[in-house]
């Protein structure tokens, strides 16, 4: 059967209606496709009983909280900005698995919602999970921070029900849901970007001193990559060094690895062929703008047998 968007909205709403009737709402929206989709819809069916809120954790992209916000004021979805980086760095610190990490991160990002809805007096919280989000947890391949209940988990002990409206569609469909909806080209096209941020990009023990090194990467590798058609493009810091030169001397600095894939629905991925130019322009950049860092490198591996992220 062929995807009808215009469907969809029109099933969606309606849901989202019945089940929160005369409640509030909240929706946490990152910026991203799936989560501003979610808000879209779920304005269009309760207007101003929904509330967006974004939560700063420390490890989004280079200035996108205020391009969030921003972005919520044009679509006149009331917004509320939360600022919890002091509790998610403190919740990680020491911690270096990579599936403990996530599952902290889950817990104060539930916390941290839970405590907005007893504020606004909100029972229903409305997520962006996609297909490829449950499948990947419930496989065990890695946790995704915003799948819960499909784990046993009961969101009401955080404070609210969940409404998941896009948990059956793949990226490939929330694109056309986001279209559908008059969404701004530069959502309904934009790059994935995991839910945990840039936590996720630091192999190992995650610090303020290394987060803020992988977001100026990923925001050069995400820049000097705009005319590549690829799925994903961003930076990894290691949890290792390397010996290199800065002014003939010694630099024992941080190792990052570049990864440009391709992929249709996140659920496979090829990495991409990159021109040798391209890659040497962003490491000179990653050299000259991040003086800590002392090598990088490729990442050729596909998916599978890789995933997409490193954690």
């Amino acid at each position: 059967m062929v995807f009808d968007p215009n469907n969809f909205i029109n099933q969606k709403t309606l849901e989202i209606k019945q089940l929160i009737g005369e409640e509030k709402a909240i929706v946490a929206c990152s910026g991203g496709v799936d989560s501003t989709t979610c808000a879209a819809l779920a304005k269009k069916a309760i207007g101003d009983k929904l509330l967006a809120i974004y939560i700063d954790d420390g490890f989004r992209r280079l200035n996108e909280p205020e391009k969030v916000l921003s972005l919520l004021e044009k679509l006149k979805i009331k917004a509320r900005l939360i600022d919890a980086k002091r509790d998610f760095f403190n919740a990680l610190k020491g911690i270096i698995d990579p599936e403990e990490k996530r599952k902290i991160f889950r817990k104060v990002f539930y916390e941290t919602i839970g405590k907005v809805a007893k504020e606004e007096g909100a029972k229903y919280l409305i997520q962006g999970t996609i297909a490829a989000d449950i499948i990947e947890t419930v496989k065990g391949i890695k946790t995704q921070h915003n799948v819960l209940e499909q784990l046993g988990i009961n969101p009401e002990e955080y404070g609210f029900k969940i409404i998941e409206p896009l948990k059956e569609l793949y990226k490939p469909q929330v694109r056309m849901v986001a279209k559908a909806l008059k969404l701004p080209k530069e959502i309904i096209y934009k790059m994935p970007f995991p839910g945990p941020g840039l936590m996720i990009r630091v192999l190992g023990e995650v610090t303020p001193e290394k987060i803020e090194i992988v977001r100026k990467a990923t925001d050069i590798v995400e820049k000097e990559t705009r005319k590549i058609k690829s799925f994903q493009s961003f930076a990894v810091l290691l949890n290792d060094k390397a010996t290199g030169i800065i002014n003939g001397k010694r630099n024992y600095g941080y190792i990052i690895v570049i990864r440009i894939v391709s992929s249709k629905d996140a659920i496979n991925a090829k990495a991409l062929n990159i021109s040798y130019n391209i890659l040497k322009k962003i490491s000179k950049r990653i050299f000259k703008e991040i003086p800590e860092v002392s090598r990088c490198l490729y990442d050729i591996t596909d998916k599978p047998p890789a995933t997409i992220e490193f954690e």
